[in-house]
C-alpha cells in the first residue's frame, strides 16, 4: 500500500483510525499484542554463559586443554592445574571485555531512545516510542525525533534532516500533499517522516503507517543479514601461529620417544619426555597475554573516545590500508557556519568553529572594524531578526535549537557583537509570513525604535533577486538594472562553486500605518542587501589527521549522500582531492558491476549521492583488490557497509542502534581524527604482539634445544616440566606483558600498512626466533654439562643451574625484543612497566630457588655465589653476541 500517492482522508480509511481523537487504548494495546513493538531487530544476544564459553573456541587454547587432559591422565597433575589456570584466566579476561564493550553500547542505546506524543482517545498523551502502533496519529516540533514511519497530515513550515536514513546533510522540506510519483527514492518522499529523522524547523502532525522492521530504516537493516562479517588478521595470524606450534609439539614428542626408545629407555618415561617437550614448544602465555594486550589497548581507546565492542578491532585498524569515511558529522562539523558575506560588490570572510560565537571578520585578508561597514552590518541584524533558532551555551558547548540554516545567520551576527534578545528591544516583530517550500522564502514586519517599520526578507538569492526593485551599494540605494543584476548572479555562482549554501537578506522601509495582509503584499519591491554564504565546514583536526593517514600509507575515501559540487569542496579542503582523483556519483555506480568498479575503485577518492547498495559495492571492490578496509557511518544506511568492511566504525552521538549493533568500534565523539588515533594504537599493537610473540617463542625455542640436545646426547634431562611451566607462566609472562605495554617507536605512523597476508613471521621474525633461541639453549645446556659432568650425582643441582641460567638469558633477551635491530638501539629504561616486571621476574626466580618450602615443588637447590658467575656470564652471550654483530654491520 502505497501511502504516499493517496489522498489524506483514503489514509485514514485505509489504516482504520480517526484523526480527531486518535485511536482507542484497546485498538493500540491490540495492534500492540498483533505486530510487537516497534524496535528494530538487534538480533539474537548472547547469554553470559555462551559468551564465557566461547572464549575457549581458540585453536592455541584448545591446543592448552589438550595438553591439560594429557598432564593429567599422566599423574602430572602441578602441570594440570597450572595449564587449566592460565586457559581459565585468559577466558575472563576476554569474557569481562566483551561485556564492558556491550553494557557501553546499552548506555549509548538508552540515550538515543526517543519519546512520542500521540493522540489516544481524543487526548494527548507521551509514551515511549516503542509502543507506538501504525495509525497512532502523532504530533511533533522543531527538535523532535520521528519514531515510525509517518505520512504527514499536516505541515507548518516543517523541515526533517534525514541525514541517519538518506546520507543527506541539509534538512527536506515536508508537505501533505500526495505524490504523482509511484516510485520516489526515499529522499524524494516529500510527505513521508521516518523513523530516526529529526525534525529541524517547524512543526505538524502525521499517522503512523509503518514501525519496527517495516520502516524504511527496518528494511535497509535488513541488508544486514546478507552482509557477512570479516574474521580479523589478528584471528588468522594466531589460529596460523597455533597450528604451527601444535604440529611442532607433535612431532618434537614422536622424535624424542623414537630417539628415546632407540637408545635403550622405556616407552612411559619417554613418552613422559616427549609431553614435556610438547610443553616447552607452546607458550601457554600467549593466548592470555594477547588478550591481556588488547584489552589494554581498549582501555587506551576509551580515554580516546572510542569504545571497542570486539578485541582484535583494535589490531585490524592497525592494518588497514583504506579508510572509507561518512562526510556529515565525521569530517565535517555538522553544524552550518557562514564563512563568506557579500553585499554591493564586496566580500567578506568570518572565522570561527561551530556555533561558538566567536570569530573575526576580512576583507581582502584584512581584519576589518565593523563600525565602518555598515551594509554588512544591516545585513547581521535583519539576518538574526528573521529568524526562530537559538544558541545556548549547555556544559560549556554551544548548541542550536532549530534550522541549521538560520542557527548559522544567527552565529554569524552573535561574531559581530549582536544579540537577539538585545534586538527584540529595539525592533519590535508586528507580524511574519513564515517560510514555505514554494515561495522559498520567510518575511517579517518589524518596527524599529524611532518607530520607522520594514518588511525583511530571507531566502532563496535567485527568488529575492527576482522581486527586487533596488539593491543596496555602496552605502545607497540604486536601481537593480541588468548589468547589476548580473553582477549580484556572478556573486552568487562565485560562492555556490565553492560549495557554499547561499542565503539572501532583503528589505523595504513602509509607512507605519499600512495594514500588510498577506505575504504576496509584503514580498515584492524590495531592496537587495547581500548574501551570506555557509557550508558544513571541515573539522580543523581533520585535515591534519588525513595528511598523517596517507604518510601511513593510507587512503582516505569519502562516501557521502551530499551533493557531488559539495563532497569535492570538502575532499579539496581535506586534502584527500587531488588532480589525479576521481569523482564518482550514485548514477555512475549504479551503470557499473562490482567488476567494473574494481577496475577503477583505486582511482576514485570520491563518492557522492551514494545509496545503502552503492556504499556495500564499494567495500566489497576494494576489498576484492586486496585492501584492509575501514568503514564509518552513523545512519541505517551505512550498517550493511560497516557490518561487510574489514573494521566498522560507527559514530556514537549520532549513530543509529543498527550502525552501532554492526560495527567493531564505535566513536564517542564523531570524529575522523579519533580513527587515526585509533590506527596508530592498533599498529602499535600489533608491532607489541610481535615482540612478545618473538619474547615468547625465542625462549620457548631455548627450552626445545636444550631438551632435544640432551636426548641426542644421552644426557639426563636438564630441566623439568614444572620448570619449563614456571618458566613459560610466570617468569615469561610478566615481561611479555610489560613488552605489551611498549610505547610505539618514532617511524609507526611513517611506513605504509601490512599485508594482510602478511606471515607471523615475517620481516626477519622467524630467523630472531630461531637464532636467539638456538644460542640461549645453547648456552644453558652448556651450563647443565660444566655442572653436572662435575659431579654427575649432583643432578638436582646442575637442573638448578639450567633453570637459573634460562631464565636469566630470557630476561637480558628481553630488552633486545623491543626493536627490530638491536638491543642498543633503544634506551633499554624507556619502558619502566619492563624493568619492573624483569626485577620481579628475577625475584620469583630467587624464591623458587631459594626458599625451601619451594625447593621440592620445583626441585631446586640453592646456588652456590661463585656459580652466579658462571650463569650470568652464560645468559649474556645470546643477546650481546648478537648486537655486537649489529653494530659492526652498522660500522661496515
Amino acid at each position: 500500500m502505497k501511502f504516499h500517492e493517496m489522498e489524506i482522508s483514503k489514509v485514514e480509511k485505509a489504516l482504520e483510525t480517526d484523526f480527531l481523537s486518535g485511536l482507542s487504548q484497546e485498538q493500540a494495546e491490540s495492534r500492540l499484542r498483533k505486530h510487537g513493538f516497534n524496535e528494530l531487530d538487534a538480533g539474537e544476544k548472547q547469554s553470559a554463559l555462551l559468551l564465557f564459553f566461547s572464549q575457549f573456541k581458540d585453536f592455541m587454547v584448545l591446543v592448552l586443554l589438550a595438553a591439560t587432559l594429557i598432564s593429567g591422565l599422566l599423574g602430572e597433575y602441578i602441570d594440570a592445574i597450572a595449564i587449566i589456570a592460565i586457559v581459565i584466566i585468559n577466558g575472563f579476561l576476554g569474557f569481562f571485555q566483551e561485556r564492558r564493550a556491550e553494557k557501553s553500547l546499552d548506555a549509548l542505546k538508552e540515550l538515543s531512545a526517543p519519546q512520542a506524543m500521540v493522540l489516544r482517545d481524543g487526548n494527548w498523551i507521551k509514551i515511549p516510542s516503542k509502543e507506538m502502533v501504525v495509525g497512532d496519529i502523532l504530533r511533533f516540533a522543531s527538535g523532535d525525533r520521528i519514531g515510525a514511519d509517518v505520512r504527514v497530515i499536516d505541515a507548518k513550515s516543517l523541515e526533517i534532516e534525514e541525514s541517519a536514513l538518506t546520507g543527506e546533510s541539509l534538512p527536506v522540506s515536508k508537505h501533505t500533499d500526495c505524490l504523482s510519483n509511484p516510485n520516489p527514492g526515499i529522499g524524494d518522499m516529500e510527505n513521508i517522516a521516518f523513523m530516526g529523522t529529526m525534525i529541524t524547523r517547524g512543526s505538524g502532525s502525521g499517522v503512523v503507517i509503518a514501525t519496527g522492521m517495516k520502516t524504511a530504516m527496518g528494511q535497509i537493516a535488513g541488508l544486514l543479514q546478507s552482509a557477512e562479517s570479516q574474521e580479523t588478521p589478528l584471528q588468522r595470524r594466531l589460529e596460523q601461529l597455533g597450528k604451527i606450534l601444535i604440529t611442532v609439539a607433535l612431532f618434537l614428542t614422536v622424535l624424542v620417544v623414537a630417539i628415546g626408545v632407540i637408545q635403550g629407555h622405556d616407552i612411559y618415561t619417554m613418552f613422559l619426555a616427549g609431553v614435556s617437550l610438547a610443553v616447552a614448544a607452546i607458550p601457554e602465555g600467549l593466548p592470555a597475554i594477547v588478550t591481556v594486550a588488547l584489552s589494554l589497548g581498549v582501555q587506551k581507546m576509551i580515554k580516546k573516545n572510542a569504545i571497542v565492542r570486539k578485541l582484535p578491532a583494535v589490531e585490524t585498524l592497525g592494518c588497514a590500508s583504506v579508510i572509507c569515511s561518512d562526510k556529515t558529522g565525521t569530517m565535517t562539523q555538522n553544524k552550518m557556519t557562514v564563512t563568506h558575506l557579500w553585499s554591493g560588490g564586496q566580500t567578506w570572510t568570518v572565522d570561527g568553529v561551530g556555533y561558538q560565537p566567536k570569530g573575526n571578520f576580512f576583507k581582502n585578508e584584512q581584519k576589518i572594524l565593523l563600525k565602518d561597514e555598515k551594509a554588512l552590518q544591516q545585513m547581521l541584524v535583519f539576518g538574526m531578526l528573521c529568524n526562530h533558532s537559538e544558541i545556548s551555551l549547555k556544559d560549556e558547548e554551544y548548541i542550536l535549537d532549530g534550522d541549521p540554516t538560520e542557527g548559522a545567520l544567527l552565529v554569524s551576527a552573535m561574531k559581530a557583537g549582536f544579540h537577539r534578545q538585545k534586538l527584540l528591544e529595539e525592533f519590535t516583530i508586528i507580524n511574519e509570513f513564515p517560510f514555505d517550500s514554494v515561495r522559498k522564502m520567510m518575511s517579517i514586519h518589524v518596527k524599529d525604535k524611532h518607530g520607522k517599520h520594514f518588511i525583511v526578507t530571507k531566502g532563496a538569492p535567485d527568488v529575492l533577486l527576482g522581486i527586487s526593485e533596488t539593491i543596496l551599494w555602496s552605502g545607497r540605494n540604486q536601481i537593480l538594472n541588468k548589468e547589476t543584476q548580473l553582477k549580484v548572479q556572478d556573486a552568487i555562482n562565485s560562492l555556490a562553486s565553492q560549495a557554499l549554501r547561499t542565503i539572501a537578506i532583503a528589505y523595504k522601509p513602509i509607512k507605519a500605518n499600512t495594514l500588510i495582509l498577506s505575504e504576496h503584499e509584503a514580498e515584492k519591491n524590495l531592496t537587495f542587501i547581500g548574501v551570506q554564504g555557509m557550508i558544513d565546514p571541515p573539522r580543523p583536526e581533520v585535515r591534519d589527521a588525513v595528511k598523517e593517514c596517507k604518510e601511513a600509507g593510507i587512503k582516505t575515501v569519502m562516501i557521502t549522500g551530499d551533493h557531488v559540487i559539495t563532497a569535492k569542496a570538502i575532499a579539496a579542503q581535506l586534502g584527500i582531492l587531488t588532480k589525479k582523483s576521481k569523482v564518482f556519483d550514485g548514477k555512475t555506480l549504479s551503470a557499473m558491476t562490482v567488476d567494473e568498479l574494481e577496475e577503477v575503485v583505486e582511482e576514485v577518492s570520491v563518492f557522492a549521492r551514494v545509496s545503502p547498495e552503492h556504499k556495500l559495492k564499494i567495500v566489497n571492490a576494494l576489498q576484492n583488490r586486496g585492501h584492509i578496509v575501514a568503514m564509518t557511518g552513523d545512519g541505517v544506511n551505512d550498517a550493511p557497509a560497516i557490518k561487510a568492511a574489514d573494521i566498522g566504525v560507527a559514530m556514537g552521538i549520532t549513530g543509529t542502534d543498527v550502525a552501532k549493533e554492526a560495527s567493531a568500534l564505535v566513536l564517542l565523539d564523531d570524529n575522523f581524527a579519533t580513527i587515526k588515533a585509533a590506527i596508530k594504537e592498533g599498529r602499535n599493537i600489533y608491532e607489541n604482539i610481535r615482540k612478545f610473540v618473538r619474547y615468547l617463542l625465542a625462549s620457548n625455542v631455548g627450552e626445545i634445544l636444550v631438551m632435544l640436545f640432551a636426548m641426542i646426547l644421552a644426557l639426563p634431562l636438564p630441566l623439568l616440566p614444572i620448570q619449563i611451566l614456571w618458566v613459560n607462566l610466570v617468569t615469561d609472562g610478566l615481561p611479555a606483558m610489560a613488552l605489551g605495554l611498549d610505547r610505539p617507536e618514532e617511524n609507526v605512523m611513517k611506513r605504509g600498512p601490512r599485508s594482510p597476508n602478511e606471515g607471523v613471521f615475517s620481516r626477519g621474525l622467524g630467523w630472531k626466533v630461531v637464532s636467539r633461541g638456538f644460542l640461549i639453549g645453547i648456552v644453558t645446556l652448556l651450563a647443565f654439562m660444566i655442572i653436572y659432568h662435575n659431579d654427575p650425582s649432583q643432578l638436582d643441582y646442575a637442573q638448578t643451574i639450567a633453570f637459573a641460567t634460562l631464565v636469566m638469558a630470557q630476561l637480558i633477551h628481553v630488552f633486545d625484543c623491543r626493536s627490530e635491530k638491536s638491543v642498543l638501539s633503544r634506551n633499554p629504561f624507556g619502558n619502566q612497566f619492563l624493568v619492573w616486571a624483569v626485577i620481579s621476574s628475577l625475584v620469583l626466580m630467587l624464591v623458587v630457588i631459594y626458599y625451601p618450602p619451594l625447593q621440592p615443588i620445583f626441585h631446586t637447590l640453592p646456588i652456590a655465589a661463585k656459580d652466579w658467575l658462571l650463569i650470568v656470564g652464560l645468559s649474556s652471550v645470546p643477546t650481546f653476541l648478537l648486537a655486537g654483530s649489529f653494530l659492526l654491520r652498522k660500522t661496515k
